[in-house]
């Protein structure tokens, strides 16, 4: 690789390329699935048919006597090996779940919850004995819709529970009834979002060794979290917590989908304990639809009070939405409806609301986390009410944005909700955006092709996101999720330092940042630099990469440790050339004085002096390995902002949704790597755009998923994207010396919102709009009125 000179501040600001991706693109990448261990096997997974039903018994002598099985595990099994889990949040106020164990006791609550598990010598034979199985079923009653799970008299999926509703959130802020009674405009929809699933390039994947002659269990899995998973793990095998070690190799894609627990891989770390041998799980892609996590499924019913000029007056919203039958483990399942009435309103200035978010079981699959949790439900519901409100007081959309964005002056800006913007920079992002797309003359383009039939439309959505949130999100609520990360740097013998951090590489370049910040703490170039992550066993404790904190948090570990470890160096070198520390400086590897560039000593001198000569300092001693934590205190999350925009055309006859361009200005604070900053935010755009246009996992009323294969789940199709433009406004935060913000969630958090204004904004000459999304060529005809 050709070595690029640092500027002003290193390599914090270079569009470097992922020093990992020559590997990856060579089909050199290592994933679980492609680890082999000495007596290895497989397991296989039975799965519930029903969406809720009662197990009255399950004969699996057959499977146990086919050929190469090993074992067979049922709930009953598991109930003896590992102990039940419950996803509650203890600072939720009223939060419920019944407990949960890996394989269905008794009773089976969704369509494709784990039965039992199969272990044989090879996948095909444990899926063969998987048919062996008998198991005697009595269907029950499913509840499948919110009504249902809320009705008065309603079926109760856990009756000791009472309801239910698994949790409720409720804000009353200023004087909302007043604000409607005085407004001169009042708008109102209600919205609905698909629920949708991750569908990483890479299922879930697991192998489980658990070695009796120390102890030991090591378990090479495919997560977001090794820590977590560490703990859990350790937790609920009553295993001693340093006896478990979690490796994570190459993963394909996360997404939020790999930091739950789940109950195939929970089975085949009992079996692993059971056989004592290697067992692996590689989740297959159909059954991935049933048993992985879902996100989204909300209906927001919501209104916005406006004065006459277009000031917002008063937002009031009512979020309902379904989880799976239990809340998912460890993180719960009200962070995405916490998140959603938290937010609605939150780029704009106004301080009379009223929220309200229930999350409520069904007898659908489990729900949890998934890129920009709640952001594009509260993104949407506020933007469409506010271009709706423009429209309702002739105010341009641009303008209205302009008019109720928070004071320049007004930062630091808390919420009525509670969060707190330390600064935002929409003001800016509007003005960049504006001149980005040449605004005005779209609308030209736009008023002239409308006279030919052509519906374009032009959207517009700002938005905040959340992240590198403090321990008030887990922390408080008694959920052992690390909020801090580590990072421990050494010098080698040879002059070059390896960095080993907390963070996970889930692909989207956290080895090129954690190279590039501590390249530039230490003089040297990225390639100089060794990253090691996943392992337990090597890297500090820290909660992985989740929620935008890898840059944030983790990234800020590596900068002190980067600036400890050059202290530490220039100190040595002072005091081996009766020299000062203040005097001397880091380049290109060597020591040298700060105000001529000559070189005192390189660093592998520095490293061979320290480590094989240590009678040069009797009275000195040198530390050239130091471990740095970082935890973002300041703030419940440090916020970033941005603005979307779309433009599109709508085929009136067909209801097909044709996209012609997007653009994105985003605030991320400190951008490291702008080339990969760019690349998180198109593809998260892009998550975003199959949320507006293709995603929806659709139910049957008896809860069968109807669209449960690739052939029927629709994503996003490289073809069918517009290019899409992204520009930055830079606000550091002061919560760190980094500044560094998040990025990975600001692209899927508006992209459906612009989506949706684009679409409205299209249908406006008709007088039709939609408010549900998928945007599907139907619900557009539904709208026009001509199905």
């Amino acid at each position: 690789m050709r070595r690029s000179p640092p500027g002003a501040k290193g390599y914090i600001g270079a569009s470097l390329p992922r020093p990992n991706a020559p590997r990856l693109l060579a089909g050199r990448g290592r994933y679980v699935d492609d680890c082999v261990l000495p007596r290895m096997v497989h397991a296989a997974c039975l799965r519930s048919p029903y969406a809720h039903a009662r197990i009255l018994g399950i004969d699996k002598v057959l499977a146990e006597h086919a050929e190469g099985v090993l074992c067979v595990l049922t709930g009953h099994d598991m109930a003896r090996l590992c102990t039940p889990y419950i996803g509650v949040l203890g600072h939720v106020k009223g939060m419920q779940s019944a407990p949960q164990m890996p394989l269905a006791v008794d009773r089976a609550r969704w369509q494709g919850e784990p039965v039992a598990l199969v272990v044989a010598t090879s996948r095909a034979e444990a899926e063969d004995a998987l048919a062996l199985i008998q198991v005697e079923w009595e269907e029950l009653q499913a509840v499948t819709d919110f009504d249902a799970a809320t009705a008065h008299d309603g079926y109760l999926i856990h009756p000791q529970l009472g309801s239910n509703l698994c949790a409720e959130r409720v804000v009353e802020a200023g004087d909302v009834d007043a604000a409607f009674a005085r407004a001169a405009h009042i708008v109102e929809a209600t919205f609905h979002t698909g629920r949708h699933t991750a569908v990483a390039l890479e299922p879930r994947s697991i192998i489980a060794q658990f070695d009796p002659a120390d102890d030991q269990l090591t378990v090479w899995h495919s997560t977001q979290a090794p820590h977590m998973m560490q703990w859990l793990i350790a937790r609920h095998f009553n295993l001693a917590e340093h006896r478990v070690r979690v490796i994570v190799p190459d993963v394909g894609g996360g997404f939020g989908l790999k930091i739950h627990t789940y109950g195939d891989e929970m089975a085949t770390i009992a079996a692993s304990i059971v056989l004592r041998r290697p067992v692996k799980f590689i989740a297959d892609r159909l059954e991935s639809f049933v048993s992985d996590f879902h996100a989204r499924g909300h209906r927001v019913e919501a209104r916005m009070a406006l004065s006459e000029d277009g000031e917002i007056l008063a937002i009031a919203a009512d979020d309902i939405y379904g989880i799976g039958p239990y809340s998912g483990y460890p993180r719960g399942g009200a962070n995405e409806g916490i998140q959603v009435v938290n937010l609605i309103g939150a780029p704009y200035r106004q301080r009379n609301y009223r929220g309200r978010m229930r999350c409520v079981f069904q007898n659908k699959a489990m729900y949890g986390q998934y890129r920009a949790v709640g952001h594009p439900i509260a993104c949407m519901t506020t933007e469409a009410l506010l271009e709706m409100g423009a429209a309702a007081a002739g105010v341009d959309p641009v303008e209205i944005r302009r008019r109720n964005y928070i004071s320049r002056s007004a930062y630091p800006y808390t919420l009525t909700t509670g969060p707190t913007f330390e600064r935002l920079s929409q003001h800016e992002a509007l003005d960049a955006i504006v001149a980005m797309m040449d605004y005005d003359a779209l609308r030209r383009e736009q008023a002239e092709l409308r006279t030919r039939g052509i519906y374009r439309g032009i959207g517009l959505a700002s938005f905040v996101e959340s992240s590198s949130s403090s321990s008030a999100n887990f922390g408080a609520g008694n959920v052992s999720i690390g909020s801090q990360d580590g990072c421990t740097i050494r010098l080698t013998a040879t002059g070059q330092v390896t960095v080993l951090t907390s963070t996970t590489e889930i692909g989207q370049g956290a080895y090129a940042v954690v190279a590039q910040i501590a390249a530039t703490q230490l003089g040297l170039h990225p390639e100089q630099v060794k990253v090691v992550m996943g392992d337990t066993d090597a890297t500090p404790y820290g909660g992985g990469n989740t929620g935008s904190r890898g840059t944030g948090i983790s990234g800020e570990a590596v900068f002190q440790a980067g600036k400890a470890l050059r202290a530490n160096i220039l100190s040595y070198v002072a005091r081996l050339t009766e020299s000062e520390a203040s005097l001397l400086d880091v380049r290109d590897g060597n020591v040298v004085e700060s105000n001529t560039g000559k070189t005192i000593m390189s660093f592998e001198e520095v490293a061979r002096t320290a480590y094989f000569r240590s009678d040069t300092t009797k009275d000195f001693q040198p530390e050239l390995m130091v471990t740095r934590h970082f935890a973002q205190k300041s703030y419940v999350a440090t916020f970033t902002n941005g603005i979307q925009a779309s433009y599109l055309e709508v085929d009136t006859d067909t209801g097909i949704v044709r996209l012609l361009k997007h653009w994105v200005v985003d605030d991320c604070g400190t951008v490291v790597n702008p080339l990969l900053v760019d690349e998180q935010i198109r593809g998260a755009v892009i998550q975003g755009i199959g949320a507006a246009l293709y995603e929806e996992c659709l139910y049957s009323a008896e809860g069968q998923l109807l669209n449960g294969s690739m052939q029927d789940y629709l994503v996003p199709m490289s073809f069918e994207m517009p290019d899409i433009d992204v520009g930055h406004t830079c606000t550091p935060t002061s919560a760190s010396e980094l500044g560094a913000k998040g990025a990975g969630e600001a692209g899927t958090t508006g992209a459906a919102a612009a989506v949706l204004n684009a679409v409205n904004d299209a249908l406006r000459p008709l007088a039709s709009a939609v408010y549900q999304i998928p945007l599907t060529p139907e619900r557009v005809l539904r709208a026009l009125g001509k199905v």
